[in-house]
């Protein structure tokens, strides 16, 4: 049987994030792919040059449209602008039983461009997150839905243990923006109190455009395969690091990762290690 992955997102015209790198993600993992718009971006390797969001009643559609007629195995989110889109989002999902869901809490571009409207983060940790499988903050990310400074490993138990008390089954707390040269290390924490750490060597690259989107696309498409959630972080994690590790050298900005990497160099790809 075929499994099937929806993304909520929004579109990047560069290809290199948004709803391309998710569907990209899920044909190379060979899940098919739906997905409903939320908003399309003019942008590129150098930056978003402008936004312009989908109505919140066109978004359910497109969501409705897919969980009637498909069998969705797991769904993520990833930008999704508006207090508006969010709720709208969560009522679908909650009145169609809610699949497995990874939420991406998209909130500024590479650039440095704001993704997620101030009022919207509220509507997230209210609406959205108490469906949660999986959240994927980045540090930034995690300190907005925290509401704190995340500087030590106590910090990032803290910043999880708040993100988990909104009803979040489990978070990722990612740490490509952590000051460590050599390693960047993901932080893994389950409701339950299970946690683990994601170990890998850091990349030198300018090419990590659609990082957090494909890592939670394939989290995304693994659970959709039936995988536990530790093996798909773990899964998706080695697919992360082989799409950085071979990037396509494009553009004159932050480029985009190589989706098909992970096929290719699966064998060599850098090493991953899980610390429990």
């Amino acid at each position: 049987m075929t499994s099937v992955a929806l993304t909520i997102a929004g579109s990047d015209s560069g290809g290199g994030a948004g709803i391309q790198a998710d569907l990209k993600t899920f044909q190379e993992l060979g899940v098919f792919g739906t997905s409903a718009l939320t908003a399309v971006t003019a942008q590129n390797t150098l930056g978003v040059h402008g936004v312009y969001p989908i109505e919140a009643a066109g978004v359910t559609a497109q969501i409705q449209a897919v969980l009637d007629d498909f069998s969705v195995g797991a769904v993520k989110t990833g930008m999704l602008f508006s207090a508006d889109i969010i709720e709208a989002v969560a009522v679908s999902l909650r009145n169609n039983g809610c699949p497995p869901l990874v939420i991406d809490p998209v909130m500024i571009a590479k650039g440095g461009a704001s993704l997620l409207k101030d009022e919207a983060v509220t509507a997230l940790k209210a609406h959205l997150l108490p469906l949660a499988t999986l959240v994927t903050p980045n540090i930034p990310e995690a300190e907005v839905l925290a509401d704190m400074t995340i500087q030590s490993t106590a910090d990032y138990e803290e910043a999880a243990n708040r993100i988990l008390s909104s009803g979040a089954k489990a978070v990722i707390l990612k740490g490509g923006h952590s000051n460590d040269a050599q390693f960047a290390e993901d932080f893994f924490f389950r409701a339950d109190g299970y946690s683990f750490t994601i170990k890998s060597e850091r990349i030198a690259t300018k090419d990590t455009h659609g990082t957090g989107c494909t890592f939670s696309a394939a989290i995304t498409a693994f659970i959709s395969q039936g995988k536990s959630l530790q093996e798909a972080v773990r899964e998706a994690k080695v697919f992360i690091q082989a799409a950085i590790s071979d990037g396509l050298q494009l553009g004159g900005g932050h480029g985009p990762t190589n989706h098909w990497a992970y096929n290719r160099l699966k064998q060599d790809a850098k090493e991953v290690v899980i610390i429990e």
